[in-house]
């Protein structure tokens, strides 16, 4: 399988073959970025996680959490702490993701990108919002997160308080 992956304005492709044993979603897996090849161990870590080893590399072993974006074509990846917005295919779709200059149309949903404790929303529903402000902040992995909006508009819902534990995926504040 072969993706165009867009992580913070730099596109990618990034192809994915079996190179061993593969069971249950979990095996050894060929990966190339960009011409560049490398084995990866991948096993599943709960329902977005992956837990990735690389055998022959020198890069250290990674957990990564996978959630649905905020936008069609887009996921969330949580690594080492940050959280990503990353476009899959959105350049053949002509669905990219969201930039800071506030390009996302219509309702947009920020969700949570894994598991965690809601510690602070800093929104309440009518308020006015900017691109990239802050909204909401996520305790996942004694890690803070903070949730920014996609594009500027009103708030039109949010659906948890500070202490709500949430699942990954879930719709936090709803912006339109």
């Amino acid at each position: 399988m072969t993706f165009d992956i867009d992580v913070n304005g730099r596109s990618r492709t990034v192809s994915i073959e079996r190179a061993g044993e593969v069971s249950d979603g979990a095996g050894c897996f060929r990966i190339t970025v960009d011409g560049a090849s490398f084995l990866v161990d991948a096993r599943r870590s709960g329902e977005y996680g992956w837990s990735l080893v690389f055998p022959d590399d020198h890069r250290p072993s990674a957990t990564v959490n996978v959630a649905p974006g905020q936008a069609p074509g887009e996921v969330l990846a949580y690594l080492g702490g940050r959280t990503l917005p990353v476009g899959v295919n959105s350049s053949r779709t002509g669905r990219g993701g969201t930039d800071a200059g506030g390009a996302a149309h219509g309702e947009q949903k920020v969700v949570a990108p894994m598991p965690g404790r809601v510690v602070r929303v800093l929104v309440a529903a009518g308020d006015t919002v900017e691109p990239r402000q802050p909204v909401v902040v996520v305790e996942a992995m004694k890690m803070e997160n903070e949730l920014r909006s996609p594009k500027a508009g009103r708030v039109k819902n949010v659906s948890v308080a500070a202490g709500t534990s949430v699942e990954a995926g879930r719709v936090l504040v709803v912006i339109d």
